[in-house]
């Protein structure tokens, strides 16, 4: 409750706020007026003139780093003690070629490696699926069996690198296939970390990478949550990601509010399934987008954490700190990203990846400036790489932990994001959850209109693209060197995929596919079906089909 001395402050302030708008504003305007009637940022939200302690009285305290509800960061010395980890994001080609790019990178300082699957992988197809012509290789690393993750991760230990895999549907065959090739390496499994992304929610929502029913696809994901707390205990099951969301045109509230109720439906679908809280939540990971508006995106991560914490202690009743921990990755905007001026991505990309740091990301990649016009080149993959690096060594923002905490506009902002949050948890929990929500098409939706919105707001110039509509040249893409996958790709997996083929026992195969179809529709866990498929050398799409036998296939209701 406001104390006495608080509501004097607080009106005090507002008064303190008039005065200076009739004495000394006031004056300004009449000689020069502002240059338009209302300022407003990337998620169209209005920003006022000025921030002030009248704009923060809510919040009554910012905390500590290191301590509930962690709003300021959730370790103590922020990056002081450890510096986040540089993630590029790579895959391209055949496994050799990408094999080849994390080695580059790795030799270039990054400190993780991420892995881009080519849209057959995603969708489980095989690179001989005839849905496959055209994509194989295309946009990720073409992967069809056991023998093509292999040759991906040749050299490299997976018990001494973190390696984040970006993939969905499939995901529990790539995570199958990842602790298959760690074992082949006689690594320890309680070594081994690492990240799946495995956020089928968010395919339902943005980005429409799907295979099986929703709910069918929920108890694939509880599966992996299931066996990777049982026997991979550092490894991070999923990746809940609101980077696809803000992709698809939610606004940044859009996007926070979204990708933690898809956490928090994750956590009830594991408490249903009977695991602890305080035993698999501490797995559970976060990716979030770092778009233009510099300040809304810090106030966003801010906000996460908060939000993240508080949930998990009054609904969840977690004790353990690291349940209420939430720990993010950063991804810079690829839709910002423009053919037009492509240099220009280059400041746009260090200014977001500048937000992800002052927010206090855990992990971040940065795009390359030709991502608008192809996958990256060796020499643009490198700038991106060094523009993390000197944010981290030149500019000092690593020295103090949360600098801009206690700014007006940063709480003010931070404090609109938590209650906006809120607001759109009250909304899904209506539906009866996320699930439902999704199944009722609103979080779609919601994301629709604001796109749209953004859209038209470009089209009329109140939104500004710099060298879109703006600043527009006449300019040749040939200064650009440009990442081209030929379809040879496709031929040489062809023969891998023929070898593998020949070479395997067709018994085995078949008999893990029926196990995995009997686990498929019974209560059991699936994950040690799925890891005697792949050890036997079952391709993607065949375990794939065999799990759409027992599931069926989601078709998307129209909306």
């Amino acid at each position: 409750m406001e104390t006495i001395e608080e509501k004097l402050a607080a009106t005090a302030a507002r008064s303190e706020v008039e005065r200076w708008e009739t004495e000394t504003l006031a004056k300004v305007l009449q000689r020069t007026p502002e240059r338009k009637s209302h300022f407003e940022g990337v998620s169209l939200e209005p920003v006022d003139r000025l921030y002030t302690s009248a704009d923060i009285e809510a919040v009554s305290d910012i905390g500590f780093p290191g301590e509930y509800p962690y709003k300021r960061g959730i370790h103590p010395t922020g990056y002081r003690g450890k510096l986040w980890t540089m993630r590029q994001f790579a895959g391209f080609s055949s496994p050799e070629e990408t094999n080849r790019r994390f080695k580059y990178l790795m030799a270039q300082g990054q400190t993780g490696l991420s892995v881009a699957y080519d849209l057959p992988a995603l969708m489980g197809l095989d690179c001989d699926s005839p849905l496959s012509e055209g994509e194989v290789g295309k946009c990720g690393v073409a992967v069809s069996s056991l023998a093509d993750f292999e040759v991906l991760f040749n050299d490299i230990p997976l018990d001494e690198v973190t390696v984040s895999q970006t993939i969905n549907a499939p995901a529990p065959i790539f995570l199958a296939m990842y602790l298959v090739v760690a074992e082949k390496q006689k690594a320890d499994f309680s070594k081994i970390s690492g990240t799946l992304q495995n956020d089928i929610l968010k395919e339902y929502i943005a980005q429409k990478e799907w295979i099986y029913p929703i709910k069918p696809a929920m108890k694939l994901v509880i599966d992996t949550f299931e066996y990777t707390t049982k026997y991979v205990p550092k490894y991070n099951p999923i990746s809940v990601s609101g980077y696809h969301i803000r992709e698809a045109g939610s606004t940044a509230l859009q996007e926070l509010a979204f990708t933690l109720r898809d956490g928090l439906e994750y956590v009830q679908y594991g408490v249903e399934r009977g695991l602890n809280v305080d035993d698999f939540v501490p797995r559970m990971s976060f990716f979030f987008n770092a778009h233009n508006d510099f300040f809304e995106e810090i106030a966003k991560y801010r906000a996460a954490r908060v939000i993240w914490a508080k949930t998990m202690k009054e609904r969840f009743g977690a004790k353990n700190e690291r349940t209420m921990q939430l720990r993010f990755h950063t991804q810079t905007a690829g839709v910002s990203l423009t053919v037009q001026q492509p240099l220009n991505n280059i400041a746009r990309v260090a200014i977001q990846a500048l937000a992800g740091v002052l927010g206090g990301t855990q992990s971040l990649h940065t795009d390359s400036y030709d991502e608008a016009l192809a996958l990256p080149s060796d020499q643009a993959a490198l700038i991106a790489l060094r523009t993390q690096q000197i944010i981290a060594e030149e500019t000092g923002v690593v020295n103090t932990v949360d600098p801009l905490g206690g700014g007006y506009y940063i709480e003010s902002l931070t404090q609109k994001m938590i209650d906006g949050c809120f607001d759109y948890f009250d909304k899904i929990d209506g539906f009866g959850g996320m699930v439902e929500a999704i199944e009722a098409g609103f979080p779609q939706r919601e994301i629709q209109e604001s796109a749209y919105q953004y859209q038209k707001a470009v089209e009329r110039g109140e939104q500004t693209i710099v060298g879109v509509n703006k600043y527009a040249m006449d300019e040749e893409l040939s200064s650009v060197n440009i990442l081209q996958i030929d379809e040879k790709v496709r031929d040489h997996q062809l023969l891998r995929m023929e070898h593998v083929r020949s070479v395997r026992d067709a018994g085995a195969v078949s008999n893990a596919l029926d196990k995995l179809k009997l686990a498929a529709a019974s209560d059991e866990n699936t994950m040690p079906s799925i890891i005697e498929a792949v050890s036997a050398y079952a391709t993607v799409e065949e375990i794939c089909v065999a799990l759409r036998d027992v599931y069926g296939i989601y078709e998307e209701p129209a909306f």
